[in-house]
């Protein structure tokens, strides 16, 4: 039977490629977009660069400056979807109203996680949307001493950004260097070099005991005793995915909604897309979910079309990849990194911040990190999804 309502929960960049996706497909059918922001979809990445700058304006994010009106879409933005009941195929709002589907796109996206250790006072900023970002835009006009908790991507370019405006900047980070998680250590205490040769102060192997102040934060206490002065504090701790409101649905939920190959849920006529989805990647033969813009793009353009044309879609099975730009420095990464692989530099000058490293586990090549070389980046995200051996990688070089 053709489906005949769509509904995206999840105002996105996911939500709105699939949008676009199930139109330039034909699809002519009803399609209603519900968001939880106010705002229609809009580009993050600029949120800890461009915007906190000040180097843009908030209406250069704009992911289609030219307006949804193509695409004749239900807009139901600053609506948050409060639970799914897949039986009747019915989305519940806040506001006591009630969407129904017969086909659904899961796009809520990710939550910027928050630590126990650290008080929601004046001066602690958690970064995730446009008025976070403003909001503390506003305060960095004002030359804080500025400390980010976390050295992820939102807390490297965070510390980045700050320095670049010339300000006071200590990172603290429990784990051995920046990075780790996506990079692994060794590569991790590169872009931490890169931060200390910009005056970053890294504090690494230790955490947040607590922030110390009354009504606003003049200090951050750690783990190993010690007191960082401090007039703003940015939690960069990571994200967690917007799942909250499907705990009564019967989706399974393990750190993102579960989906099989194609992006498609338990449910009949719902899949998942972007940083809320959890999927097999047969490339890796791994489930994984992966909180990166390209991601958003290409598995919101899959979702839709597995909607569509149902299993015959096939797997969603992409390189991951993603990029950072850190004092000018383009830092890119395609594949996956583990904590058992191989890291192998096939180029590596520190002064003109370029590098080449390539990741492995056996004789395959995983994962590709370079710095100021993007056409290599994308000679090697090449290689990685033909699952092309270390050695044909190396014969580059």
């Amino acid at each position: 039977m053709p489906l005949e309502r769509i509904v995206i929960v999840g105002a996105s960049l996911a939500g709105l490629r699939a949008a676009e996706t199930l139109r330039s497909e034909g699809y002519a059918g009803a399609i209603t977009l519900i968001g939880a922001e106010p705002h229609l979809p809009y580009d993050r990445p600029p949120l800890t660069k461009e915007i906190l700058r000040g180097e843009w304006k908030r209406e250069r994010l704009a992911l289609r400056p030219e307006g949804l009106d193509d695409l004749a879409l239900d807009l139901r933005l600053g609506s948050l979807a409060v639970a799914l009941r897949p039986g009747p195929q019915a989305v519940d709002l806040s506001d006591g109203t009630s969407v129904l589907y017969d086909g659904l796109v899961i796009a809520t996206g990710a939550a910027a996680r928050h630590i126990s250790a650290v008080r929601e006072i004046d001066g602690v900023f958690a970064l995730r949307t446009v008025e976070d970002a403003l909001a503390l835009r506003a305060a960095l006009t004002r030359g804080p001493r500025v400390v980010v908790v976390g050295a992820g991507f939102i807390g490297a370019e965070v510390a980045a950004s700050c320095r670049q405006l010339g300000l006071s900047v200590t990172v603290v980070e429990p784990l051995s260097a920046l990075l780790v998680r996506a990079l692994g250590a060794r590569m991790g205490e590169v872009c931490a070099a890169l931060h200390r040769e910009h005056g970053v102060d890294l504090r690494c192997g230790v955490g947040v005991a607590g922030v110390e102040g009354g009504a606003r934060v003049d200090a951050v206490r750690l783990t190993d005793g010690s007191r960082v002065p401090a007039d703003v504090v940015v939690l960069g701790v990571g994200a967690v995915p917007a799942t909250h409101w499907l705990e009564s649905s019967g989706l399974t939920i393990e750190d993102g909604v579960v989906c099989d190959a194609t992006s498609a849920t338990a449910a009949e006529n719902v899949v998942a897309a972007g940083d809320c989805a959890r999927w097999l990647n047969a490339l890796f033969d791994t489930s994984m979910r992966v909180e990166h813009w390209t991601n958003a793009v290409e598995q919101g353009q899959h979702a839709a079309r597995r909607l569509l044309y149902g299993p015959s879609v096939g797997p969603y099975a992409p390189v991951p990849t993603f990029w950072s730009d850190q004092y000018g420095v383009k830092i890119q990464f395609a594949g996956v990194a583990t904590s058992g692989d191989d890291v192998c530099v096939v180029e590596h000058d520190a002064h003109e911040h370029r590098l080449v490293a390539l990741y492995s586990r056996g004789d395959r090549l995983t994962g590709a990190l370079t710095f100021r070389r993007p056409r290599r980046s994308v000679e090697l995200s090449e290689l990685i999804a033909r699952r092309a051996k270390l050695a044909e990688a190396l014969a580059l070089f």
